[in-house]
Order: structure tokens, then sequence, then C-alpha cells
């Protein structure tokens, strides 16, 4: 008995020594913040690498239809096929002839939604270089001037913003000893923008150079700021043009239907006789000719 007691009593103080060192190690995580929030923090690291990963794969330059957009601008498609063959030749047929056209209408889309995305992207690196040089000014490094600008990023334009991401994408990269040139130049090549190629250029030749690098980053942003505030200026004097342009498109068809509701048979020679017909066939050749005429004279290149 006593042997046995000599062996547990030799027994118990490595347990209670264990205890303590377990106890002591709890406390200690627990007083540094990382007992409570260890599973925060990996949950938030998986969370930015998810996110860096569909930003690092993201193409500014083409934009992907949902089912629901296709579905959605197929019928856009089919009503204006619907409208036209009513409106210039009352017929049935006229409307299965038109109605493969239908289908350009969603591609005509899914570039006018790809080049909005990449507007609204501008938008928001203009703000993102600036408060970039703002933490370069500061005396930040690099590395944490990305990590830096993603917080301000975040309270601006959340964490799903297009910039927000790229921004989340590069801090995560850089903190895995990829060069902030490489990931900037993929960036650049994947928004398709010359703003941010620009500055991915001269950000890379100022560091490689070893150059002044926050007062050729802070002359580079002014520079991109001020080009894009012309650039707002002009979109802005030229949305009202476009409006009423899109506006003198619906008119044709308000007429004839008005003019068809108003006075009913006014239009029956146009539709009941083949020379009526080459009359209305022809107006539709002016029509769609002026509206592409309307839309070339509309899209300036900035």
């Amino acid at each position: 008995m006593r042997t046995e007691r000599s062996g547990w009593s030799r027994f118990l103080p490595s347990v209670r020594s264990r205890q303590e060192t377990d106890n002591g190690s709890k406390d200690l995580w627990k007083r540094s913040g990382n007992f409570e929030t260890g599973k925060s923090c990996g949950q938030e690291g998986l969370r930015a690498e998810r996110t860096g990963i569909r930003a690092g794969q993201e193409d500014y330059g083409r934009y992907r239809l949902s089912g629901r957009e296709w579905l959605l601008y197929l019928a856009e498609g089919a009503m204006f096929c619907a409208a036209t063959a009513y409106v210039f030749y009352r017929s049935f047929t006229a409307f299965l002839l038109f109605l493969p056209v239908s289908f350009l209408y969603p591609l005509a889309k899914k570039k006018e939604l790809a080049l909005q995305r990449q507007e609204e992207l501008r938008r928001q690196f203009k703000e993102a270089v600036l408060i970039l040089s703002s933490s370069l000014g500061a005396g930040y490094s690099v590395e944490n001037a990305f990590a830096g600008s993603l917080r301000e990023l975040e309270e601006l334009y959340g964490r799903e913003g297009m910039i927000t991401k790229e921004f989340s994408y590069i801090a995560h990269q850089l903190r895995m000893n990829r060069t902030v040139e490489t990931l900037l130049a993929e960036f650049a090549d994947r928004s398709g923008l010359e703003e941010i190629k620009n500055f991915s250029d001269i950000f890379a030749v100022s560091k490689r150079s070893r150059g002044e690098l926050v007062s050729v980053v802070n002359h580079t942003v002014h520079v991109i700021s001020d080009r894009l505030q012309v650039r707002e200026e002009i979109l802005t004097m030229t949305a009202e043009k476009q409006f009423e342009q899109k506006i003198m498109n619906l008119v044709p068809y308000c007429i004839v239907i008005y003019i068809e509701f108003s006075s009913p048979g006014f239009f029956r020679q146009m539709y009941g006789t083949a020379a009526g017909r080459v009359v209305m066939t022809g107006c539709l050749l002016i029509y769609c000719a002026s509206c592409f005429l309307s839309f070339k004279i509309l899209d300036i290149e900035l």
C-alpha cells in the first residue's frame, strides 16, 4: 500500500503540473485575444482567400449573363421584333422572320454591361489610388499601404465592391511573397483600362529604379484623377443627348400606334398592297440607318 501511495503521490504532481501548464497557456491565449477570435480569424482568412481567388480570376472586359438575364433580354428582343413587325408590316410572318434578330440583343446588352462595369471600376480605382497615395505619404510600406487602404475601401464600397476585392487579393498575395509589380500588372491586364495600365507601369518602373516612390505615385495619382474628372464631365454632358436619342428612336413607333388607334384603317393601303409594303420596307431601312448613325455620333472615344 505504501508503494502504491508513493507511486500515486509521485504521479499526482505531474498531473497537477500539466493541468497548471495547460491552464496557464489557456489564460495566456485568452489574454492575447486569440482564444476567442482564433476561429473568426480563420474564417476571415478563408473568406479573404476565396475573395482573392474570385478577384484574381475576374476579367472585366467580359460580362457573363446569368440564365435569368438571358431570358429577360431575349424577351425584350422578342417584344421589339413584335413591335417592329406590327408597326411596319402588321404581319405575323414578318414577326417570325424578325425573331432570330432577338438573339442579337443579349449579345449587345452583354457588351453594354461590360462597359458599364469597367466604368464603375474606373471610378472606384480613382478613389482607391487616392487612399493608397495617402497611406504611402504617411510613411507606410507598400504592403501596409494596401492593407490600410483595404479597410477604408470596405467602408466606401463594402466587401463585395470590385476594387475592394482586388485590393484584398493584392494584400493577400503580398503576404504570399508575390511582388506588387506582378500583381498590379495582372490587375491591369484583366481590367482592360488604360488608367490602371499606366499606373501599373509607372509604379513598377519607380520601384525597380528605387526612385522617389511616394512623389512619383502622388504625381501619377493627380494626373489620373484629373483625367478621370474630365472624362466624367464629358459623360455627364453626353448623358442628356443619349437619353434624347433613345426617346427619338421610339417616336416613330408611338406615332404609328397613335394614328392606328385614333384613325383605324389609315394605313390600310400600306399593309394591304405590294406598293405599300415596299414603302414600309424603305421606311424600315431608313429608320435602321438613322438609329445606327445616332449611335455612332454619340459613341465618343475617351
